[in-house]
């Protein structure tokens, strides 16, 4: 067993894109070494701003000996009668390497045929390990590869040095032009020096204390939420420390430093999202935030360098974001001079789509939306269509123009400073939410109003005139659009019909090619987002098929529906009940035509078919109340009773007979059974298993 070390040292990598290159480095090389059956002790990934590595300890010398059988012709065409062998077994002898006396014979499980043991295996691992690194850095997710010098190699970022030991031996491999050796190199500024590996168990004790830099991309991470956390403390307040921040940041430093400064105590009369977005996107800080979580005058930066007078590290940084935090201060009070309503008539310039008209255009749309919904739910459609028509003014604010994340968040400001309702500002800052799959909804009745009405109107423009997605492609985010939607009609509780919405929708747009066809297209597209939903939540496949076979256009009550067929499946009674309902199914369609659910008392001859008439009867008054209040849940425990009834039926009762009244009879007996679960789901498409 050998310890190999593998090292792509580069220019500085994107700090964003680090931790999914190193796990995709490390994952594609543990692969290949899996797939060769080479095992080994110890497998560990770095990854640095300069870096991308890999330590694999106690790994196998060489793939395991083993015997592989190469299958030929069948037995029958491989000899002649006289059991000599014919052309066609010494063709696949000489193509083995081996003569016809070095084949046996044996059963695949349909007839006796010629196989060859060959002996695979036993390759140097030395001699794969230039291949395995070769295809891991071909395969890494980059999305643009760029050229460097004179060299024709591509990689993220040009390629400086190579790394590859195999214990304390180099091994002889040239990857993206460069030769291997064992020399890597530390901090750029700390380390004006290279340094020489001597065994690969050394690396990262050698880079730590004679190159100053952690390695190890996970222990940085810590260090710098350690110091991060402490250097907040130590000024009294509480560090904002956001995964994508920490994520970025840890992918832009080697040798991680947290100072903290300060700003002026005026810049906190600027909306304290303005002042987080500039700090947080431009230059990398962590806010601070007192035990109220209100925003304080200071930030925590990371600094690359340990710095002999961290005072001047401190200075520099708070000069330069008091230049940023000045801007935002002017955007805010440039933009505080003019209204929203002002500000809204320039949106009359501004292109929503070029298809689809303005972004004014698409404000008066929601506007009338919101209403529809409101009239729909019997609620005041005032402040949200007040809401709507602001919704956008802020893009063309001098705030959102620097900073796109203040987004509805400088509208409410702005909208606030307008005089306007508090209803009508808050809906502006919740327009947008959920902005992510698991953020918050909008608090609001106003804002989830908006938030909705503005999700539809996009989805229905954009299916309007083609651009429905397909595959990976999504530019517009429309199945993060519809979760949204769903999610806030779902989890408000609000009684909507989809398809009435849709209508309405589509009707508001001047020029839709074929409305009707976009309105399905939107609703079929809309409800199939269910099935990751309920995927998510564990509820299987077939749960959510029984309730969408029904094409209904409710989302809450499509919710209610497959929550409760998901409780009625745990059920012993299921799996007989699914069952019956698949055969009452099929029995059905292979009539010409349509069944009535009526059925006569005096055409039952059969005890078993009286036993589920009287039932059927009775069931159907318990559950006529519950049905009325959709309490699908304690309908369906009712409809559970009729298992033994059923299974009864079918075992006594011959349903297809020759009497054409009894027969008719019968079938009007299951039909009315069947329309009884088809109330809730069709049930037959459940797969219930013990």
């Amino acid at each position: 067993m050998n310890d190999y070390l593998i090292e792509i040292g580069t220019e500085e990598l994107p700090p964003t894109s680090l931790k999914k290159l190193s796990d995709a480095f490390s994952k594609s090389i543990r692969s290949a070494l899996n797939d060769a059956e080479l095992s080994f002790k110890g497998f560990k990934a770095y990854a640095t701003p300069r870096r991308l590595a890999v330590l694999v300890e106690a790994l196998d010398s060489q793939t395991p000996h083993k015997e592989v059988k190469v299958w030929g012709p069948p037995a029958k065409i491989a000899f002649d009668a006289d059991g000599n062998p014919t052309k066609a077994a010494e063709a696949f002898a000489k193509k083995n390497g081996a003569t016809v006396k070095d084949l046996t014979k044996e059963n695949d499980g349909k007839a006796d045929k010629l196989v060859f043991l060959q002996q695979a295996g036993g390759e140097k691992t030395q001699s794969l390990i230039g291949s395995f690194v070769n295809d891991a850095l071909s395969q890494l997710p980059i999305a643009k590869r760029m050229r460097w010098g004179s060299s024709r190699e591509e990689f993220v970022r040009p390629v400086q040095w190579l790394v590859m030991l195999k214990d304390n031996e180099i091994l002889n491999e040239t990857i993206l032009g460069l030769k291997a050796s064992n020399i890597t190199h530390g901090h750029r500024f700390h380390c004006d020096e290279i340094l020489k590996i001597s065994k690969p168990n050394d690396y990262e004790a050698l880079l730590e204390k004679q190159g100053h830099v952690i390695a190890d991309y996970d222990k940085r991470k810590h260090l710098i939420k350690e110091q991060v956390e402490k250097a907040a403390t130590d000024i009294g307040g509480h560090a904002v420390i956001s995964d994508d921040l920490l994520e970025e940041v840890t992918g832009l430093v080697e040798l991680p430093t947290a100072l903290a400064g300060k700003f002026d105590d005026d810049f906190l009369k600027v909306p304290s999202e303005a002042l987080v977005s500039s700090m947080k996107e431009h230059q990398k800080y962590f806010h601070i935030v007192n035990s109220s979580d209100k925003l304080l005058p200071y930030f925590v930066t990371v600094s690359n360098i340990k710095s002999t007078d961290p005072a001047q590290v401190i200075d520099g940084n708070e000069r330069v974001i008091r230049p940023r935090l000045a801007d935002a201060a002017f955007f805010f009070e440039t933009d505080k001079k003019t209204s929203l309503s002002s500000k809204a008539e320039k949106l009359k310039t501004v292109v929503f789509q070029a298809k689809l008209g303005t972004v004014y255009e698409k404000t008066q749309r929601v506007a009338k939306l919101s209403e529809y919904i409101c009239s729909a739910l019997g609620f005041s459609a005032n402040n949200v269509k007040r809401a709507a028509e602001l919704s956008k003014a802020d893009l063309v604010s001098n705030m959102v123009t620097e900073f796109p994340s203040m987004q509805g968040i400088a509208g409410y400001h702005y909208a606030e400073n307008d005089g306007e309702n508090k209803d009508v500002a808050k809906a502006i800052l919740e327009q947008y939410k959920p902005r992510f799959s698991g953020d918050t909804l909008p608090q609001s009745q106003d804002g989830s109003i908006l938030a909705l009405a503005d999700r539809l109107d996009t989805i229905v423009g954009i299916f309007g005139i083609g651009q429905i997605p397909s595959g990976s492609k999504d530019p517009f985010a429309l199945r993060r659009s519809s979760l949204g939607a769903l999610r806030i009609i779902v989890e408000k509780e609000y009684d909507l019909d989809l398809q009435d919405i849709l209508k309405f929708s589509a009707n508001l747009f001047s020029d839709l090619p074929k409305a009707n066809d976009v309105v399905n297209q939107v609703q079929e597209y809309m409800i199939e987002r269910f099935r990751s939903w309920f995927e998510d939540a564990n509820i299987k496949a077939e749960i959510f098929q029984s309730v969408s076979s029904r094409k209904l256009s409710k989302p809450l009550d499509i919710n209610n529906r497959v929550l409760a067929v998901a409780e009625f499946a745990k059920r012993e009674e299921a799996i007989s009940l699914a069952a019956a309902n698949k055969r009452v199914s099929n029995i059905l369609a292979k009539l010409d035509s349509p069944v009535s659910d009526n059925f006569e008392d005096k055409f039952l001859l059969e005890d078993a078919e009286k036993n589920l008439s009287n039932a059927l009867l009775a069931i159907k008054e318990k559950t006529a109340p519950l049905f009325e209040n959709n309490d699908y849940t304690k309908a369906l425990s009712e409809l559970a009773q009729l298992k033994d009834v059923v299974d009864q039926f079918f075992a006594d009762v011959m349903v297809m007979t020759d009497d054409l009244d009894v027969r008719n009879n019968r079938l009007g007996l299951l039909q009315s059974l069947r329309n009884l679960f088809l109330r809730v789901a069709d049930i037959s498409y459940l797969d219930v298993k013990k």
